[in-house]
């Protein structure tokens, strides 16, 4: 199954990325020259790794009947000024009270299952090319 992200320029800092019948917009902060109307790229992928990983944690439990009224997800990251990067990415899996203590370990390891984080362990090939219509 391939997939196509076709992105057009509206104006300014803004992008939109039309993948099936959805549009995603991004901007720039307004410190990097955008309108800060919606999050940037990056941002955007931050939310695309939590949410997958999220989706894994929730299909365990769904699989298992467990309720997961109450049960949250935060990724935390700390940018390093000098290498300019993320160098560590900490997610937490907040349970609900009636969490079994037996899956804890389970479904963080359901959570490794997730589809963004195994294409950033093990990357595909990037190629960029230019064409004229």
């Amino acid at each position: 199954m391939a997939k196509t992200v076709a992105v057009s320029f509206p104006g300014g800092k803004r992008l939109a990325a039309r993948i099936d019948q959805h549009t995603v917009f991004c901007d720039q902060p307004a410190d990097e020259g955008g309108s800060d109307t919606a999050p940037s790229p990056f941002d955007l992928f931050l939310v695309s790794l939590a949410t997958c990983s999220a989706y894994y944690a929730q299909g365990f439990c769904e699989a298992r009947d467990i309720d997961t009224s109450g049960m949250a997800l935060t990724l935390h990251c700390e940018y390093d000024e000098e290498a300019k990067r993320y160098p560590r990415m900490e997610m937490t899996l907040t349970l609900p009270p009636d969490f079994p203590a037996k899956y804890e370990n389970a479904v963080l390891k359901a959570m490794e299952a997730c589809f963004v984080k195994k294409h950033i362990l093990n990357p595909p090939e990037f190629v960029a090319r230019a064409e004229r219509p």
